[in-house]
C-alpha cells in the first residue's frame, strides 16, 4: 500500500467535503442563504409598502408594540437590506454569515411576531420560514462540528 493510499483511508473516512454529512451541510447552508434572500426581500417590500401608503395596513386598537406604520415600515426595510447582505455572505461561504443569518432570522421572527395584528396571515408565514431558516443554519453547523 503506498503512502498516499494511506492518507486517503477507507472510503468510509472520505473527506469532509464528500461525505454524505458534509453534502447535507452544503444543501442546508445554501437553503438557507437563498430563503434567507427571499423573505428579505419580502421584508422589504412590506416594509416600502408601509411607508408609502400608511393606510394600507389597517388600524389596530390598543396594542402593546402599537408603532406608526411608518416605523414598521423601516424596521422591516433595514431588517430586509440586512438579510440580503447576510444571505449572500451565506452563499460565499463566509464564516460569519452563519451566525449572523441566525440572529437576522431570529430579529425578523420577533418583528413580525409585533407586526401581527396588522396583517396576520403574512407575519406567520414569514414568521415559519425564518424558523426553517434558523433550523437550517443551526443543522448546517451541528453537521460540521
Amino acid at each position: 500500500m503506498s503512502d498516499q493510499q494511506q492518507d486517503v483511508g477507507t472510503s468510509s473516512e472520505l473527506p469532509y467535503e464528500h461525505s454524505r454529512k458534509g453534502a447535507w451541510a452544503d444543501f442546508a447552508g445554501t437553503f438557507a442563504g437563498v430563503m434567507l434572500i427571499i423573505t428579505s426581500c419580502f421584508g422589504i417590500l412590506q416594509g416600502l409598502a408601509a411607508v408609502g401608503n400608511d393606510k394600507l395596513y389597517p388600524e389596530v386598537a390598543d396594542y402593546l408594540y402599537e408603532f406608526d406604520l411608518s416605523a414598521w415600515g423601516w424596521i422591516h426595510t433595514v431588517l430586509g437590506l440586512l438579510g440580503i447582505f447576510v444571505g449572500v455572505g451565506i452563499l460565499m461561504r463566509r464564516g460569519w454569515g452563519q451566525i449572523t443569518g441566525v440572529m437576522v432570522a431570529g430579529l425578523s421572527m420577533v418583528a413580525n411576531f409585533a407586526f401581527i395584528p396588522y396583517y396576520p396571515f403574512w407575519a406567520m408565514t414569514i414568521i415559519a420560514i425564518d424558523a426553517l431558516i434558523v433550523w437550517a443554519l443551526c443543522t448546517q453547523y451541528a453537521n460540521r462540528a
